[in-house]
């Protein structure tokens, strides 16, 4: 790799690249200089420390867009391409921040990786010399653990610092622990480092993980799919994005029953082969991008989704008055709906709950919330699996919202009510999408600030915005000293 590892890291910080979209006029400029990942950066527009985008809300955001790459499909993909010597090509794979972390941490191991185009990249691990993963990148993200599977299958050990991520509640990793253990391996608590060992290889096996974990049912499915004979993990996650890199595990060589349930049978292999994969478009933005659509107005059209992905979805946001339709692959957003919450037979306040898939999904009860704000009548939110996510929603009273906290887990929404402009930031990624929502249903003009959290989940947020008629701008965010 070029440069030592603390100055790459610092180039995640600093660089301007697509993933992190255009600046303003005042501090775009010309030329390109490449970096060893292939992700380029110009010249003299390093990023500034924290950056906010400026928003004038009240305009309907109308016009047609084509979802990115699924972020929490490509994270474990990536991580995937550690199983085999080949090379694997990626394709629709979206140019955030958590995906250029996840890419270093390949590096860092030893793997090569290049950008051929937009959205496409080559992972060659044939020359990965390393199982010992980076402190200071694997804390960037908590799909950091996700390298363990691979490693492990592949090498028979593994060294993995804590994952870090957005702080939204506990998020164990005893399922994966107890899966590796399952396999055969020995772990070892290392004063807080994990160290995984199997001298010998894995073994197949049997065995029920004690909660549906998603990252944990991708640590499973990769690390059973290089051990030879069949596996069954059951109580398993099924989301599609689990679902989509169980899809590229039977493209290189592995046989997966029961994609989809919460029973899958994996035939592991001695080896696994390259292949070329296009990630799944990203149901959860794919929903942001609706309540966007509906509470200002706007008439959307979003192309190339998967519709079955998105019907839970589509349910909950009918609750809360808006409505959707399905032409062919793509779904559309009616313009000018007037958003009512249907209330429960008896004229009971209806809830919105999250859940393991096919439940309405936890990254999407931000955007929920926030789009309840504009609808009359009243809903419980209730975030049964994250303790701490729905602590941002003071932004939003501040910004006018009528929500009351009942406890950590569930808030009651009262609407709709007239928003204002205000001074907030970002604490996660799917926070920081509720109150884009909040904000362009605002009237006058709202900042958020950390806005790195956007950029970590959302592709190019706010030049795709402006193409469907919104006022967004990316400006540094200067402490104001008092």
């Amino acid at each position: 790799m070029d440069g030592t590892l603390a100055e790459r890291i610092r180039i995640l910080d600093a660089r301007d690249t697509d993933s992190v979209a255009s600046r303003t006029k005042s501090t775009r400029k010309q030329g390109k200089t490449p970096s060893s990942t292939g992700l380029a950066t110009r010249e003299g527009t390093l990023r500034p420390p924290m950056e906010k985008f400026v928003i004038e809300g009240g305009r309907p955001l109308s016009g047609t867009i084509t979802p990115a790459g699924n972020k929490n499909g490509a994270l474990p993909i990536l991580a995937a391409c550690l199983l085999t010597d080949d090379e694997v090509i990626l394709r629709n794979v979206p140019r955030i921040r958590d995906v250029e972390a996840m890419t270093l941490l390949l590096e860092q191991l030893g793997a090569r990786v290049q950008w051929l185009g937009p959205g496409e990249i080559s992972i060659d691990a044939s020359s990965v010399d390393s199982c010992e993963v980076d402190r200071e990148l694997a804390e960037r993200i908590r799909a950091s653990f996700l390298l363990a599977g691979p490693l492990l299958a592949r090498f028979g050990r593994a060294h993995m610092p804590p994952p870090g991520g957005d702080v939204i509640g506990r998020r164990r990793l005893d399922p994966h622990l107890d899966a590796f253990r399952a396999l055969g391996a020995s772990v070892d608590d290392d004063r807080g480092d994990i160290r995984l060992e199997a001298p010998t290889g894995l073994r197949p096996c049997d065995f029920l993980m004690d909660e549906p974990s998603v990252m944990a049912t991708e640590n499973a499915l990769m690390a059973a799919s290089l051990t030879r004979g069949p596996t069954v993990i059951r109580n398993a996650a099924s989301e599609p994005h689990v679902q989509d890199l169980a899809r590229m595990l039977v493209a290189m060589g592995a046989q997966i029953d029961g994609i989809g349930s919460n029973v899958m049978t994996v035939h592991g292999v001695g080896s696994l082969r390259g292949c070329t994969h296009g990630i799944a478009p990203d149901h959860i933005e794919i929903g942001s991008f609706m309540a966007l659509a509906g509470v200002t107005g706007g008439e959307l059209v979003v192309r190339d989704t998967v519709p079955e992905d998105l019907r839970m979805i589509r349910l909950v946001f009918d609750r809360l008055g808006l409505r959707t339709e399905v032409r062919g692959a793509d779904i559309i957003v009616p313009a000018n709906q007037q958003l009512v919450v249907r209330n429960d037979k008896g004229d009971h306040t209806p809830k919105v709950q999250d859940g393991p898939w096919p439940a309405f999904p936890a990254d999407l009860t931000s955007v929920a919330l926030a789009l309840a704000t504009q609808a009359q009548g009243s809903v419980m939110i209730h975030e049964w699996m994250f303790e701490n996510r729905l602590f941002f929603v003071d932004k939003l009273v501040l910004m006018g919202a009528s929500i009351t906290i009942c406890d950590p887990h569930r808030a009651m929404v009262v609407g709709p009510r007239r928003l204002h402009g205000q001074r907030v930031d970002s604490p996660d990624i799917r926070a920081g999408m509720a109150m884009l929502i909040a904000a362009f249903a605002a009237d006058g003009v709202t900042e958020i600030g950390n806005v790195r959290h956007i950029d970590r989940g959302y592709e190019r947020m706010d030049e795709r915005l402006r193409d469907l008629g919104a006022r967004i701008e990316r400006e540094d965010d200067v402490p104001v000293s008092v």
